[in-house]
């Protein structure tokens, strides 16, 4: 009985030990992460663009993890960036808002350096990261009437604005707004060096400041700064 005895605890012993070795001979290792939500979309297609500034929504970063298998919120401990920032900003904990300035689509991606594991293993140059769409829906109708887009394409090696009256947005880039059709639009340019002009799309031109008469289709204005 004795001997017995003895066989069992002693098989409960080597069991603790080779679980211990299994656990301890592998340090935590992140895999992958998983972004919520998935997809985002704000404001409506009968919403003017710059009505959305402001709108924000909060991520979270679910960190998946092996050794042993776990999953972890370190929606605080990632990189955020967003691809588009004149389109949808995020902040360092996760927020992404809305700037009212374009419409379309954009990417915001987490990421984790792994430059060591949770037991302080080094895994210098390993990177995890995960992305998310995020779009702003584009102005297409007023809810009765039909709508139009008008985009500056920003061009040219300097730096600039270009403010857009009817709508308050002041674009430092490339951006997108849509409007009820047949609104007049007045584009104001202000520039950090040299002002290069207006491309087409203009129907009158008074030094940094195009004119449409009414915007009637979709709508490209280049503009440069030199």
């Amino acid at each position: 009985m004795k001997a017995s005895m003895l066989r069992f605890l002693g098989a409960i012993v080597l069991s603790l030990s080779l679980l211990s070795m299994l656990t301890c001979g592998h340090d935590q290792k992140l895999v992958s992460i998983t972004l919520q939500p998935e997809t985002e979309t704000f404001g409506a297609s009968n919403i003017p663009v710059s009505a959305d500034a402001g709108l924000s929504v909060q991520l979270r970063a679910l960190g998946n993890y092996i050794h042993p298998p776990v999953t972890k919120d370190i929606t605080n401990k990632v990189i955020w960036s967003s691809n588009d920032p004149q389109m949808v900003t995020v902040s360092s904990s996760g927020v992404i808002t809305a700037t009212g300035n374009s419409c379309g689509g954009t990417l915001i991606s987490a990421t984790v350096d792994t430059n060591s594991s949770a037991g302080g293993v080094s895994s210098s140059g390993a990177i995890v990261t995960s992305t998310m769409n995020a779009k702003v829906q584009c102005f297409t109708s007023t809810g009765g009437g039909s709508g139009a887009l008008l985009t500056v394409t920003f061009q040219g090696s300097g730096l600039g604005t270009v403010t857009m009256s009817q709508s308050g947005v002041i674009c430092s880039a490339t951006c997108t707004v849509g409007f009820a059709t047949g609104t007049m639009i007045t584009l104001t340019a202000a520039t950090n060096g040299t002002f290069g002009g207006w491309g087409p799309g203009c129907d009158t031109v008074t030094g940094q400041t195009c004119t449409i008469n009414s915007l009637t289709n979709n709508l490209d204005v280049p503009v440069t700064f030199n």
